[in-house]
C-alpha cells in the first residue's frame, strides 16, 4: 500500500492506547499471510527482549528492544502507529503455520495489501 489503510491504523492505535493483546488479525504482506494477535509495541519489545536475554549469543541485543529509541511510541504519542506488532503469530504456508508455537513479528502498516479481523489456524482432524 502506498498510503496506509486508515481503518488498520485506527485498529493499531486502539491496541496501543488500551494496552490490549486480544485483537486477532490476519494480514497479507508481499504475498505472505501472517495471522496472530496484535500487541502494544511496548509489550512486544519486552517479550522479544526476554527471549533474547535467555540466549547466550543474542543476550546483548535485548537492551536494544528495551531502550526508547528515536522511533519509540513513547516519543511519538500523537503520531499514528506505523507498525503492527504481532505475538503468537504464524506465517501460513500451505497447511502449516510457521512457527507452530507462534512468533513475534513487526510489520509496517504501509506494506499490508489486505487484512481481515481474526486469525486462522489449522488442525489435522
Amino acid at each position: 500500500m502506498s498510503k496506509p489503510d486508515d481503518l488498520l491504523v485506527d485498529i493499531a492505535a486502539t491496541v496501543e492506547s488500551e494496552q490490549s493483546n486480544q485483537m486477532s488479525l490476519t494480514v497479507v504482506v508481499q504475498g505472505a499471510v501472517v495471522t496472530g494477535r496484535l500487541a502494544p509495541e511496548a509489550v512486544w519489545r519486552e517479550r522479544v527482549a526476554e527471549v533474547l536475554e535467555d540466549s547466550e549469543r543474542l543476550g546483548p541485543f535485548s537492551a536494544i528492544f528495551m531502550s526508547a529509541g528515536p522511533n519509540s511510541r513513547s516519543q511519538q504519542r500523537n503520531a499514528p502507529p506505523t507498525h503492527l506488532h504481532f505475538h503468537v503469530a504464524r506465517i501460513l504456508q500451505g497447511t502449516l503455520g510457521i512457527p507452530e508455537t507462534g512468533g513475534m513479528y513487526r510489520i509496517a502498516i504501509e506494506d499490508v495489501s489486505a487484512w481481515t479481523v481474526g486469525d486462522f489456524s489449522y488442525s489435522d482432524t
